[in-house]
């Protein structure tokens, strides 16, 4: 069984949640993804609870100290070293800091409405070869050599001017993240999805993000993402909503103002 491959740590002082990148190739790392994201979660949380640390520089330490940790036993400039996509938010003199890298999704329910942050610089690669993946279906040997050919575009793209970036190797990623802060006393609720977690509004476009909270809000991740497995599960091929997988791991968290 592959291990679920994201990681997410939840409460008052931090909210932190990543994304393993799922590796179709070599990655020339004995460790695996899971690892990866454990690790780098585990020293990014240490580090960007410490508010007087800017989120950029937490996570570009917590990408050099896992570095670290496996350079002398793994080849840390293999083109599919293990990555995340890394979302953290914290609430820093008055306002809600926010940092995303990679296909993670922050939304933010303000008293001036909806924000929704998100990277999808991933989707501007590997064009060509997503749209052949795409018309074949799940589990098909067509399909199994086509998302191949996808990955190595996208990992020659990975890390790069002109490409995306993501949490892997090398800290200098951490300065392309996208980040900004709101104030705190305007947010009323937020959710951070992994694209797994997302694909209600992102992927089958049968939610909005205010319905996505809403369901959060009512019910809770579980169920969301029962929702969404459900909807995957009537669609095996992956023909109706074309995806590289016919389930993804999906993580959700859900925060409210109180008081």
């Amino acid at each position: 069984m592959v291990p679920n491959e994201d990681w997410a740590v939840a409460g008052e002082r931090l909210i932190l949640v990543l994304d393993g990148a799922t590796a179709r190739t070599g990655t020339g790392c004995e460790h695996g993804v899971a690892w990866y994201a454990a690790k780098l979660g585990s020293a990014l949380a240490g580090l960007a609870v410490d508010r007087d640390t800017p989120l950029v520089d937490a996570l570009a330490q917590g990408i050099r100290s896992v570095a670290e940790l496996h350079r002398h036993s793994c080849d840390l400039d293999h083109p599919g070293t293990p990555s995340a996509a890394t979302a953290v938010l914290r609430p820093r003199d008055g306002s809600l800091e926010f940092l995303v890298l990679g296909d993670v999704t922050v939304v933010i329910d303000t008293a001036d409405g909806i924000r929704v942050v998100t990277d999808d610089r991933v989707d501007g690669t590997a064009r060509a070869e997503r749209e052949e993946a795409d018309r074949h279906p799940f589990g098909s040997a067509a399909k199994r050599a086509a998302l191949l050919r996808m990955k190595h575009a996208e990992l020659a793209a990975r890390n790069r001017p002109g490409g995306y970036w993501v949490a892997a190797a090398a800290p200098t990623a951490a300065s392309y993240a996208i980040t900004g802060d709101v104030p705190l006393d305007s947010v009323r609720r937020l959710a951070v999805l992994t694209d797994g977690a997302a694909r209600s509004v992102a992927l089958f476009g049968l939610s909005t993000w205010a319905d996505v909270l809403d369901a959060l809000d009512r019910d809770g991740p579980v169920a969301l993402i029962r929702r969404v497995r459900a909807v995957e599960a009537a669609d095996p091929s992956c023909l109706r909503w074309a995806r590289n997988k016919c389930s993804d791991d999906a993580t959700a968290v859900y925060a409210t103002r109180t008081g």
